[in-house]
Formats: C-alpha cells, sequence, structure tokens
C-alpha cells in the first residue's frame, strides 16, 4: 500500500465555490497520483501509477476537445 503521509492534496483551479463536490489529487507522491472525494477527506480513495494519470489527463484533454 502506498504510503499517503505526505500527500499534498489540491482541487482544481476551475471547481470553484461549488460546496465541495469536487475531488482532491496529490500528484506529489513518488510515482503514484492519489484522487479522494472532497467531503470525505478520511474516506476512501484511488491511487494510480503516475503514467496511469498522465493517460487519464491526456485521454480527457482530447475527448474534450472534440465535443
Amino acid at each position: 500500500m502506498t504510503d499517503l503521509t505526505s500527500a499534498v492534496w489540491r482541487k482544481s483551479t476551475r471547481s470553484g465555490d461549488n460546496g465541495g463536490n469536487c475531488v482532491e489529487v496529490a500528484t506529489n507522491l513518488p510515482g503514484t497520483v492519489a484522487v479522494r472525494d472532497s467531503k470525505d477527506s478520511t474516506g476512501p480513495l484511488l491511487t494510480f501509477t503516475a503514467q496511469a494519470w498522465a493517460d487519464f489527463i491526456a485521454a480527457t484533454r482530447r475527448d474534450g476537445r472534440a465535443s
């Protein structure tokens, strides 16, 4: 299991003031990206390899432009 004690969590600058309905991402972990619900910071989270996260972001950006 990944040690998340040094995780620095951040929200997207595009989140705005939507009552906390967003995700937080920690990208400062070696080789790992962690994602959690901002409303439940002690709840479950997902971890991805840095490459899997980069692939996800690239696909999201690519698909977002097609719309």
